[in-house]
């Protein structure tokens, strides 16, 4: 079903009201889940607010301020306070942006939060700001490690970025085969999983997202994005999330920004990241019709497809249940 943007958001910023987040929480967290609508990453967009909405209503308490619980000059410990991932991502980025700007590179970690989001959102805030970042937050134990098949570490996303004259350098991913969303959202549509991405509860593969959801994903890339993995989950726990967080609670969030200029100069090092780009996406390709990309810019080309038409598809479903919050 095709929805507006404008009407997108503002259903939106309505349910998450609904949900308890104030005005400003609500603008913020719909403009996260409206970007992952623009770039076609429709598991995380209008469809994570009926699991926002399904998480809050197992939660007993309300979530507490967020908390800055050890600081110094260029670096940050937060503690979320059970506040949703993209209020404290948000919060932790921002942070990170001003340490860095002031003295040069910033480290900060934050926990005891959930759905943390896109981290290309908040490396786009970065490298806005002429900063490269590195960013990694663990998760709820969803995934099994290369060769065994029960959960050991999340979905757990990683991501650089690194600013240019033209667009920025984002490299954004999961560690996963599919992430929790996707899995969430086949469920509430009743689809199937692609084979070969997920367990069941007794180990056996599985294509039944709700089976999948009771036992574990597969990683990315065997063992090597396994390995990757294990190094978001430990990092994450450097930002003070347990080693294995429980159910949709206490993930680890870890922002690391630097200015280009501790090292040479910022703008030669945007030129030559702009002209490595350009020799990238030069490569001869092995099909004619279909160039060599960088990362990121199937995601830049969609959300400026979408903007252009004005709105995007969403299930019926979705939509309705969203609307009805």
């Amino acid at each position: 079903m095709f929805v507006a943007l404008e009407e997108a958001r503002a259903v939106a910023v309505r349910a998450l009201q609904r949900l308890g987040l104030d005005a400003a929480e609500a603008d913020a967290t719909a403009g996260h889940l409206l970007d992952c609508e623009l770039r076609g990453l429709h598991y995380a967009g209008l469809a994570r607010i009926l699991s926002i909405a399904d998480r809050l209503a197992k939660t007993p308490e309300p979530p507490r301020p967020i908390e800055v619980v050890r600081e110094t000059g260029v670096s940050a410990l937060l503690d979320g306070g059970d506040k949703l991932g993209y209020l404290v991502g948000r919060r932790a980025t921002e942070l990170a942006i001003d340490k860095a700007e002031a003295n040069g590179i910033a480290l900060v970690g934050a926990h005891n939060t959930y759905y943390t989001g896109m981290l290309s959102y908040y490396a786009e805030m970065a490298t806005r700001r002429d900063l490269v970042v590195l960013i990694a937050s663990n998760a709820t134990p969803w995934v099994a490690p290369h060769g065994g098949n029960e959960a050991r570490f999340g979905t757990n996303p990683m991501c650089f970025g690194f600013p240019s004259t033209g667009s920025p350098v984002i490299w954004d991913i999961g560690t996963s085969e599919i992430i929790h969303a996707q899995a969430v959202l086949a469920g509430r549509l009743g689809q199937s999983l692609p084979s070969g991405v997920a367990y069941d509860a007794a180990g056996a593969p599985t294509t039944d997202p709700v089976a999948a959801l009771g036992g574990a994903f597969t990683p990315w890339g065997g063992h090597k994005g396994s390995g990757l993995a294990i190094v978001v989950q430990l990092l994450g726990t450097l930002a003070g999330s347990p080693i294995l967080p429980g159910e949709l609670t206490d993930f680890g969030f870890l922002i690391i920004a630097l200015r280009p200029d501790l090292l040479r100069s910022t703008e030669d090092f945007k030129r030559d990241v702009r002209g490595y780009a350009d020799a990238i996406r030069g490569t001869r390709p092995v099909r004619a019709d279909s160039p060599v990309r960088m990362p990121f810019d199937r995601s830049a080309a969609q959300r400026e497809e979408t903007l252009a038409r004005g709105g995007f598809e969403v299930p019926e479903p979705v939509l309705a249940a969203v609307r009805a919050l």
